[in-house]
C-alpha cells in the first residue's frame, strides 16, 4: 500500500504518446477481452477496505478489497490486492535470492527502496526482459486471485515512475512501467478478472482508455482534491478510501461532496480490525 502520487504529473498528451511506444516495444496493446468475461463491481451497499485484516460486518459485505494472501468476502464483490510495482513486506529474501536483477538500483549500484514503506523493493520493469521477469513472479499471484475466487485485482504503486525519476537515486522508466501495467490488465482480463486502477490521479484517463483498467481504487483524494480526475472517468467504479489522520474536513463533509465516490469509506491508517483499539471505520 503506497500514498497517492503528488508529484510531476506530465501533460496527458506526453503519456498518451508513452504509452503507444511502450506498448508497441512491449509487443502488447491495452486489454481486448470481452467485458462480458468478467464484471465491474456494485456501485452501492457496504463496501469496506480490509488491507491489514479481514473481517467481517454485521449486515455483511457487498464490495471489499482484501490482500492476495486472505480469502475473499462470501457473498460480496472481492477485489484482491496485489502491489505490481514495488515488493511485498517479507519477501525481500526472495527477490534477492533469485530476481535481484528486477530491482531498482540507483547510480552507485544500491537498491532503491519506497521511503514511505522502507520494507518495500522498488520493482525496475525498464525492459522487455525485465517486465516478462517480474510477470513471472507476480503474474501467478494475479492468477492466484481468480483462482481463488475474487472477482477482480487492485494492481498498486502504478505511479512508481512519477515518485523515482531521478537517475542518480533510482529512475524507474515511464514507458516500461505503463507497459507493465497494459500486461496485468491482459493477464488479469484473460483470468476473468477486473482491474483496478490505484491512485496516480493524473494519469486517470491513460490508464482507462489506453491501458485497460475498468475501477479506480483511490486513496485520499478528498484530502488532495482529485477525487473528480476518477469519478469523471470510471463514473460510480471508484472505490474511495479517506484515513481517519488526515482528513480535511469532518467525514460528513467529505460524504456530502458531489465529487465523491458513491462507494467511500474511512478507515484507519493502518487498516486494522475491530477487535484493535485502533480501528475506525465509518461509511457514506
Amino acid at each position: 500500500m503506497s500514498p497517492p502520487s503528488r508529484a510531476g504529473a506530465e501533460p496527458v498528451a506526453a503519456v498518451v504518446i508513452a504509452v503507444a511506444a511502450a506498448t508497441a516495444l512491449a509487443g502488447c496493446s491495452s486489454s481486448t477481452s470481452s467485458p462480458d468475461a468478467y464484471r465491474l463491481p456494485p456501485t452501492e451497499g457496504t463496501f469496506d477496505y480490509q488491507l491489514g485484516a479481514a473481517y467481517d460486518l454485521p449486515g455483511g459485505l457487498d464490495v471489499v478489497v482484501r490482500d492476495a494472501t486472505a480469502e475473499p468476502a462470501g457473498g460480496a464483490y472481492s477485489v484482491c490486492y496485489v502491489n505490481g510495482f514495488q515488493t511485498q513486506p517479507g519477501e525481500e529474501d526472495r527477490w534477492l535470492g533469485e530476481h535481484e536483477d528486477l530491482l531498482l538500483h540507483d547510480a552507485s549500484g544500491e537498491l532503491v527502496v519506497d521511503p514511505d514503506w522502507p520494507d518495500e523493493l522498488v520493482l525496475d520493469p525498464s525492459t522487455a526482459a525485465q517486465r516478462a521477469g517480474i510477470l513471472e513472479v507476480l503474474g501467478p499471484v494475479v492468477t492466484g486471485c481468480a483462482d481463488a475466487g475474487f472477482d477482480a485485482v487492485e494492481i498498486d504503486n502504478l505511479d512508481t515512475w512519477t515518485r523515482f525519476d531521478d537517475p542518480a537515486t533510482g529512475r524507474v522508466d515511464e514507458e516500461g512501467a505503463l507497459a507493465l501495467a497494459a500486461a496485468y490488465v491482459d493477464l488479469a482480463h484473460g483470468a476473468g478478472l477486473a482491474v483496478a486502477q490505484k491512485n496516480a490521479a493524473e494519469i486517470a484517463v491513460v490508464a482507462h482508455d489506453k491501458l485497460g483498467f475498468d475501477v479506480a481504487v483511490t486513496e485520499e483524494c478528498a484530502v488532495y482534491d482529485e477525487c473528480a480526475a476518477y469519478t469523471d472517468v470510471y463514473g460510480d467504479h471508484v472505490l474511495q478510501v479517506e484515513y481517519v489522520d488526515a482528513l480535511p474536513a469532518p467525514f460528513a463533509d467529505v460524504c456530502a461532496r458531489a465529487d465523491r465516490a458513491r462507494l467511500t469509506v474511512l478507515r484507519d491508517r493502518d487498516l486494522v480490525g475491530p477487535d484493535d483499539a485502533g480501528y475506525v471505520r465509518e461509511q457514506c
